[in-house]
């Protein structure tokens, strides 16, 4: 097995085919990829059935993974959640698969704590050579964890940071290479400024950074490594109240990978000069300024990823939510409606979600007819962490 061909079999594995479904377009494509992909999974249910929005949403035990600074504004001080999402499930596996938890303590009434797990299963896979001899069994594994600091700036004003280490083990050993552990270290920076009324009714928005970090390798090749899934996401929410007993909130999130996309060879099947000194150039560039690279080259909509979701509550109690995300034909073209519910008794907030089966073959979303579970504790057995505290200050 080739060097990278470890790398390339998850990649797809986890992408669904997004490679295959794009090489099928007339028009040259560049698929924007990454290492370590699974952290671009939407790692809750209640965000999942919402079309994978969460940026300025209302916050919850889940708020570390999407925008860390929507933590001061939770009603509970304490709480814990917990989400379990099956991977390929529409293929009959079942040892693949992403867990997620997290949780949040107040220390008062500005400085929040907060910190979450995500770890992703591959399963069990059969290593071949190139002639197809089978070598050994393994089974990947991807996981990370954060801790994140959040402080209240205002009112209705928040800012988070936090610090993640990541690891992804793919192989041991694949002939006469040695692979291992990955790993890498990346940051976190988020803002959110809450709704102005009572349970959250107005306009909120957030913006913010995600895995700003190094980049992640399997052998101590230093040309050998992939930058991992940075991104600049922004998020507008605005909630309605129609009645005492109802609440009605309308998210969009708009992402932007942070990556710039590798060099489009001249020619497919002759390796040239320029190739080798564009591919080198790729491989050395600085973390820092491929931040800025990534916006420079093609038409940059055609990079962003937009999701959309509504969400409706009644008695604080019962919700019912549904989405929809839209990723150009260019990047992958993964387009999806989603559905979900949720239940909130005394401590307890249950969610599901749903991802109505889309594309077919190599072309079908892994996510495809799954139901995803989710469930929340809020430790202080006060209000709904679905509902955004009051704010009083009209700025």
């Amino acid at each position: 097995m080739k060097k990278s061909s470890v790398k390339r079999f998850v990649l797809l594995l986890l992408v669904g085919g997004i490679v295959g479904s794009a090489n099928a377009q007339s028009n040259p494509i560049n698929i924007v990829t990454t290492s370590v992909p699974f952290l671009r999974i939407s790692p809750d249910a209640r965000a999942g059935g919402m079309g994978d929005v969460g940026v300025a949403t209302a916050p919850d035990a889940n708020s570390n993974f999407w925008n860390l600074a929507k933590i001061p504004f939770t009603k509970s001080d304490n709480a814990i959640g917990a989400t379990y999402t099956p991977w390929l499930n529409a293929l009959g596996l079942n040892d693949v698969y992403l867990l997620c938890a997290s949780g949040y303590h107040k220390i008062d009434g500005l400085n929040s704590i907060a910190g979450s797990i995500r770890y992703f299963s591959l399963g069990e896979i059969q290593f071949t050579d190139e002639s197809g001899q089978e070598l050994q069994k393994f089974s990947p594994k991807e996981y990370a964890f954060d801790f994140g600091y959040t402080r209240k700036l205002g009112n209705r004003l928040g800012l988070g940071v936090s610090l993640r280490y990541i690891a992804s083990k793919l192989a041991n050993t694949v002939g006469t290479t040695v692979y291992k552990t990955g790993t890498s270290v990346a940051g976190d920076i988020s803002l959110f400024r809450n709704a102005p009324g009572e349970n959250g009714e107005g306009l909120s928005w957030g913006v913010s950074l995600s895995n700003l970090g190094g980049k992640l390798g399997y052998t101590d090749d230093a040309l050998n490594k992939d930058y991992i899934p940075a991104n600049l996401g922004v998020g507008v929410s605005y909630t309605t109240v129609p009645n005492e007993s109802s609440r009605i909130s309308f998210s969009l999130d708009v992402n932007k990978l942070l990556v710039p996309a590798p060099p489009i060879p001249i020619n497919a099947n002759v390796v040239t000069k320029e190739d080798s000194a564009a591919e080198l150039a790729y491989k050395t560039q600085s973390v820092v300024s491929s931040y800025f690279k990534s916006f420079s080259g093609g038409s940059q909509l055609q990079l962003l990823q937009a999701s959309a979701g509504i969400e409706y509550c009644y008695a604080d109690q019962f919700f019912l939510r549904t989405g929809y995300h839209y990723e150009d034909a260019s990047q992958g073209n993964l387009k999806y409606l989603t559905f979900g519910a949720g239940l909130k008794y005394n401590i307890i907030n249950i969610d599901l979600s749903y991802l109505v089966p889309s594309g077919k073959g190599i072309d079908q979303n892994p996510l495809s007819n799954t139901l995803r579970f989710g469930v929340t504790f809020d430790l202080n057995g006060g209000g709904s962490d679905n509902a955004a505290s009051p704010a009083t200050d009209p700025n």
